[in-house]
C-alpha cells in the first residue's frame, strides 16, 4: 500500500502485521510491556475521537515532553489523524526554552511523563495563557488514559468525522514542529510535512535489511527527528520497537532483548568502544595479547582485505575467539548500527565491520528530515568509511563555490515557524537548503563533511582551522571526553579538554595518584604530563599550522544538562568561550608574554 502520511502506519499495521504482538514494548517495574498491532492502531483512534471530543481541531498544537514510549506513538499517530500539529519537546530544556516553546508555537495541551517533569514545567503552564490543560503518562491522577477514555466513549459520535478529516489530510500538510536546540539564541520551530519525514522513513526503510521477525532497541529521543523519522521506518518494516529504560540502563536492555538493530550517536558508540578495550587491558598473559591482536586485526578491516586470504583467515580467527564476546554483549543479534549526530571515528567502523557489527553513519539536519547522504546497508558498492555515503535516493545536492553543501528535495522543511526572513535565508529562491556544512565528495560518490561553515576560523598567520576534524582526532584518545579547539585570530591553535573522568580515576589510582576531587586532578603534574603526551601524538597526525600549541583541562563533564552541549551531544560554542573566558585569556596572554619577553632577551 502507498505511505504517505504518517499515521497510514496504522493501515500497514492492520494489514500486514495485524499479528504482531511486540509492535511497541516498555519496560515497567522488570516486567517488559507489549503494545500488540492492535493495540497500537485501536489506542491511536481512541486518542483521535477522544481529542475531537475535547475540542481540538486541525492546525492546533500538542506538546509531549517524555522518555521514549509506546505512548509516544500512540499520542503521535492520534494527533496526526485529526490534523493537530505534534510539538515534541526534549525533557532537559531551560525554563526559557521551555516557555519559548509553548508560547511560539502557541500549545494547547501538553502530555508529559510524571510528577518530577510537572514540578518542573507546572510554573511555566499556569503562565501560558494558550495551554488548556496538561495530562501525564506515569501518574494515576490527571492521566493520559483520561483521553483514551474519552476516545472509547465518544467513538460512535466521531468515527465518521475522523475518516473525513484523514482524507482532508494532505502528504504536504504540516506534520510536526521540531524546536532544534541550537548552540546560539532562541530555539528555531522547523516545520516538517508528512511528505518531508515520510520520503525519508521509507527511502531509508527500503535499504534496511529488516523485517516483521527483528526487534530494534530505541534510546535516543523520539522529540529528535533522527530517532523520529527511524521510528517510522521501523514500522514500515513491521520491527518491533523495545525501549529503553534509560540511558544507564542501556547494557542490560541490551543483553535482555538480544536486538537486531539500534540508532546511535557516534560518543556512545565510542563509550561502547571504550569499555571493552578497558576490560581487554584489565587481561594477562596470552589472553591480553590474544585481545589486542584480534582489535589491531579489526582496525585495518578493509573490504578489499577480505580477498587477502591471510587477513581472512587471520579475521576469522579474531572472530571466534575474541569478536564473539563483543557480539554477545550487545546481545549476540546486531544486523547492523546506524550512528548519526556527528562524525564517527573511522577507527570504529572498522573494527566493528570487522566484528560482525556493521555501523552505517548518516548526515542530515532537522531541517532535511534528516537524511542527505547514507552509507548503503544494501551493498558495500555503496559504503566507505571515513564519509557519510552516497545521495539519499531523490534527493538532489550541489556545492556552493565554498564547498557549502545545498540540498533540494522531498525531505527539504516546509520553512522556520514564524520565521519567513530566517527561512528565506536558509532557502534559496530556487529551493536549495543551504546546509551551513562544508563536505567534498569522494570517488565523485562519497560525501565526507570537514566543518561547518560558521565554526571554521582564521588563525593571524591566515591558515584556516577546521575545529571539527581536530575534535574528532582528538576524541580518539580515552582520557578525553569532549574537547573544544579554539585560536581565532591568534598566533596559533588551543584546547580546553573535559577529561573522561572515569578513565583518569582509574589511571590515577593505578599510578598511585591521590586526590580529593577533580580539581585537584587536574592540577597534578602527572596528569597534566600524561594529556601533553596525549596532545603531541595526535598532534603528528596534523599539519603544523593546525597542531593544538597549549590546552588547559577543565574539572567539568559537559553535558547537554549544564548547558555546555546541545540536545544532540554537539558543542555550544559560544556558551563555553564565554564560561571559560578566563583560562581562554591565560592562555593567549601568556602566549603573549612569551613572545615579549623571548623579544626582549
Amino acid at each position: 500500500m502507498k505511505i504517505k502520511r504518517n499515521f497510514d502506519l496504522l493501515e500497514l499495521y492492520r494489514n500486514e502485521y495485524s499479528d504482531k504482538k511486540d509492535a511497541l514494548v516498555k519496560k515497567v517495574e522488570d516486567e517488559w510491556i507489549k503494545y500488540s498491532a492492535e493495540d497500537y492502531v485501536n489506542l491511536s483512534n481512541y486518542v483521535s475521537y477522544g481529542l475531537l471530543k475535547l475540542g481540538l481541531k486541525k492546525g492546533d498544537k500538542i506538546a509531549t515532553i517524555t522518555n521514549n514510549r509506546p505512548e509516544w506513538n500512540i499520542m503521535d499517530m492520534g494527533m496526526s489523524q485529526i490534523g493537530v500539529i505534534h510539538v515534541p519537546v526534549y525533557p532537559t530544556l531551560s525554563y526559557d526554552d521551555f516557555s519559548f516553546i509553548f508560547n511560539h508555537s502557541e500549545t494547547s495541551y501538553v502530555f508529559l511523563s510524571g510528577k518530577l517533569l510537572l514540578n518542573k514545567i507546572k510554573p511555566i503552564i499556569k503562565k501560558t495563557s494558550c495551554i488548556k490543560d496538561y495530562y501525564l503518562f506515569d501518574e494515576n491522577k490527571k492521566n493520559w488514559s483520561e483521553i483514551i477514555e474519552l476516545g472509547k466513549k465518544y467513538q460512535g459520535d466521531y468515527k465518521e468525522e475522523l475518516e473525513n478529516i484523514k482524507t482532508s489530510i494532505k502528504e504536504n500538510d504540516l506534520l510536526t514542529i521540531i524546536y532544534t536546540s541550537g548552540t546560539t539564541g532562541k530555539p528555531k520551530g522547523v516545520m516538517l510535512s508528512h511528505k518531508n519525514i515520510m520520503s525519508n522513513a521509507l527511502t531509508t526503510g527500503s535499504m534496511l535489511p529488516l523485517k516483521s521477525t527483528h526487534r530494534a532497541l530505541s534510546f535516543l529521543p523520539l522529540c529528535h527527528v533522527y530517532e523520529r523519522m527511524m521510528n517510522y521506518n521501523f514500522q514500515y518494516n513491521g520491527v518491533s520497537i523495545y525501549y529503553a529504560e534509560s540511558l544507564g540502563k542501556i547494557a542490560s536492555n541490551i543483553k535482555e532483548i538480544k536486538p537486531d538493530v539500534f540508532n546511535t550517536v557516534p560518543r556512545l558508540l565510542e563509550k561502547v568502544y571504550d569499555t571493552i578495550i578497558a576490560k581487554g587491558k584489565d587481561l594477562t598473559g596470552i589472553k591480553k595479547r590474544l585481545f589486542f591482536w584480534a582489535v589491531n586485526i579489526g582496525l585495518k578491516y578493509d573490504f578489499k582485505k577480505l580477498d587477502n586470504w591471510w587477513y581472512a583467515l587471520r579475521l576469522k580467527i579474531a572472530n571466534k575467539i575474541i569478536f564473539s564476546k563483543w557480539r554477545e554483549a550487545l546481545g549476540g543479534n546486531i544486523k547492523l548500527i546506524v550512528s548519526g549526530g556527528s562524525t564517527l571515528q573511522t577507527r570504529l567502523q572498522r573494527v566493528f565491520w570487522a566484528a560482525q557489527m556493521p555501523v552505517f553513519e548518516g548526515y542530515g539536519l532537522t531541517e532535511t528530515s534528516p537524511v542527505i547522504f547514507v552509507n548503503d546497508p544494501t551493498t558495500t558498492d555503496n559504503v566507505m568509511f571515513g564519509t557519510v555515503g552516497p545521495v539519499l535516493k531523490g534527493v538532489e545536492v550541489k556545492f556552493a563555490d565554498d564547498g557549502e553543501i545545498l540540498c533540494k528535495g522531498p525531505n527539504v522543511m516546509l520553512g522556520y515557524y514564524k520565521n519567513e526572513k530566517l527561512t528565506n535565508e536558509v532557502i534559496d529562491k530556487d529551493g536549495w537548503f543551504h546546509t551551513g556544512d562544508i563536505g567534498v565528495l569522494l570517488k565523485n560518490k562519497f560525501l565526507k563533511i570537514t566543518d561547518r561553515k560558521k565554526e571554521i576560523f582564521k588563525i593571524s598567520s591566515g591558515k584556516y582551522i577546521s575545529p571539527q576534524v581536530i575534535e574528532t582526532l582528538f576524541k580518539e584518545s580515552p582520557f578525553i571526553e569532549q574537547l573544544i579547539v579554539v585560536g581565532e585570530g591568534e598566533k596559533f591553535a588551543s584546547a580546553l579538554i573535559s577529561p573522561d573522568f572515569n578513565y583518569l580515576h582509574f589511571w590515577a589510582e593505578k599510578h598511585k595518584i591521590h586526590f580529593q576531587n577533580n580539581q585537584e586532578l587536574i592540577l597534578n603534574k602527572d596528569v597534566i604530563r600524561k594529556f601533553q603526551n596525549e596532545v603531541n601524538k595526535f598532534n603528528r597526525k596534523l599539519a603544523q599550522f593546525e597542531q593544538i600549541k597549549r590546552f588547559r583541562l577543565v574539572k567539568e563533564t559537559w553535558s547537554p544538562e549544564t548547558s555546555e552541549l546541545s540536545q544532540t551531544l554537539k558543542l555550544k560554542r559560544k556558551y563555553l568561550k564565554n564560561k571559560y573566558e578566563n583560562i581562554l585569556r591565560e592562555i593567549y596572554t601568556y602566549s603573549e608574554n612569551e613572545k615579549n619577553r623571548a623579544v626582549k632577551e
